[in-house]
């Protein structure tokens, strides 16, 4: 038989061990075992920074081991959230307010600090560096109390009323042990006001 006319049977042939080897391939595939599964807690909707986390804010989801992120937090209730967190978004210690949120910033410690102008706390975004400056309203002069301080969180709150009587915002800022002092003095005794470091 000439080759000319071999050749559909051998493209037939071909078709056959390709369509063999598609079907083998894939019953091995069925038959392998599923990744193992991490459960790992997520927002179960959008939440704003500041929500302090209740049982139905959060849920567990089944993550493919290799794309667990790292630092998941394993208990959520009762903490605040210290940024927002999209629905489906894993929960990690530093979207929580806590230890975690110096963990770019060595040597410093997080110091929640009470704006009294909510305004003024509106004008930030975690990452901003700024300084406090605190003046007492029966003094004339006013003094610089932190100098190039990370803003870590900005907690979504409600305006209270704080130390100094007035209603503020809260904010959390990375200080050195150094400084914690004079903010913590300042908070209570002046009215705290800020400005953008250069």
């Amino acid at each position: 038989m000439p080759v000319r006319d071999r050749l559909p049977l051998i493209r037939t042939l071909r078709r056959a061990v390709l369509a063999a080897v598609a079907v083998a391939a894939g019953l091995q595939a069925a038959r392998a075992e599923p990744p193992a599964r991490v459960a790992v807690l997520v927002a179960a909707r959008d939440l704003p920074s500041g929500t302090v986390l209740e049982a139905d804010d959060v849920r567990r989801v089944g993550f493919a081991s290799g794309s667990v992120p790292s630092g998941l937090a394993t208990e959520a209730v009762g903490r605040t959230l210290a940024a927002p967190l999209r629905s489906g978004e894993p929960l990690t210690d530093v979207r929580l307010v806590g230890p975690a949120l110096t963990d770019g910033y060595p040597g410093l410690v997080a110091v929640p600090v009470r704006l009294p102008d909510s305004g003024m706390a509106g004008l930030l975004t975690v990452g901003d560096r700024i300084d406090l400056v605190a003046a007492d309203p029966q003094h004339p002069t006013a003094a610089l109390v932190a100098t190039d301080v990370p803003v870590l969180a900005l907690p979504d709150t409600p305006p209270e009323t704080g130390a100094t009587g007035l209603s503020g915002r809260l904010v959390v800022l990375g200080a050195s042990p150094s400084e914690v002092t004079r903010i913590a003095d300042a908070s209570v005794r002046s009215f705290v006001t800020i400005a953008f470091a250069g």
